[in-house]
């Protein structure tokens, strides 16, 4: 079926993250993805996809030292670990109000603010049909995380080379560089037609030590035509996505997915190279 071409974790919701050559699979996923986040003194979970609010998150950089231990590099290039009282200083500088960094979930589930997006497909129409504009002039959807966690919903999420590659060919000005969805798993998929995850859904599938279920197609907002790290903007990604994938979501009608969500049947270890295979379910 594939292998694994590349592993991501992001330590801190809506920052930059980092590159693995191996990560540990837990119940929760991927081991160190999304366990800080930046919240306000609303309660709102910082997220990139209200980039009027939270856009500049993107531009830093969340990771884990060692000891497990997470670090922020600022976009100036300075690094600060969590618990800095500075660190909660320079972001509420950047960000413009006050905020701080936690690695403790809101109890009951954090506020999650959406900016609503032009392309077809970007959120639900009923969904839509409840978005209004706040304080920045920002057209927006609110929701929550999932309880207990900083994740939109899945723990993990998957993209493979076949559905970027039949973006490209769709848009070729566009750089589909897989950061751009922040997938925790990138799978090589030579000589399989894009969008061949969505064909995994309800299989089980091993992956190095870990079997893996892929539940759902991911929707996508406007967070990939972001600029990430050395990737300029491209509101072309988002309309490349809208006119050529989309699909029903649960009850929410077609949106716009790229990749799919999956959930952790066995713990284990993944590494780069390993291969992705069918696994019969009991």
């Amino acid at each position: 079926m594939g292998t694994v071409r590349a592993l991501h974790r992001y330590p801190v919701k809506s920052m930059l993250g980092e590159r693995l050559t191996s990560a540990a699979i837990t119940e929760r996923g991927l081991g160190g993805d999304r366990v800080a986040a930046v919240l306000d003194e609303t309660g709102a979970v910082g997220s990139a996809k209200h980039p009027r609010k939270w856009g500049r998150l993107l531009a830093c950089r969340g990771s884990l030292t060692g000891g497990g231990t997470v670090e922020v590099e600022l976009p100036d290039g300075t690094v600060q670990r969590a618990g800095d009282p500075d660190l909660d200083k320079r972001l509420t500088e950047l960000l413009g109000r006050r905020v701080f960094l936690s690695d403790t979930p809101p109890g009951e589930g954090g506020t999650l603010e959406r900016a609503v997006p032009e392309y077809p497909g970007g959120v639900a129409d009923s969904v839509r049909e409840t978005a209004s504009a706040d304080a920045t002039g920002a057209l927006i959807t609110s929701g929550q995380v999932a309880p207990g966690t900083f994740f939109d919903f899945g723990a993990l999420h998957l993209v493979t080379t076949s559905t970027l590659d039949r973006l490209r060919a769709a848009h070729p000005a566009g750089d589909f560089d897989p950061r751009r969805f922040r997938p925790n798993l990138v799978i090589d998929t030579p000589g399989e037609p894009g969008f061949v995850e969505d064909t995994w859904i309800g299989s089980d599938l091993r992956v190095g030590e870990a079997v893996l279920r892929p539940v759902l197609p991911t929707p996508r907002c406007v967070v990939p035509t972001f600029a990430h790290d050395d990737l300029p903007p491209d509101p072309g990604i988002m309309r490349t996505v809208a006119r050529e994938h989309r699909v029903p979501v649960l009850d929410l009608g077609r949106l716009s997915c790229v990749g799919v969500y999956l959930e952790v049947v066995t713990p284990g270890t993944v590494r780069a190279g390993d291969p992705v295979t069918r696994v019969p379910r009991p």
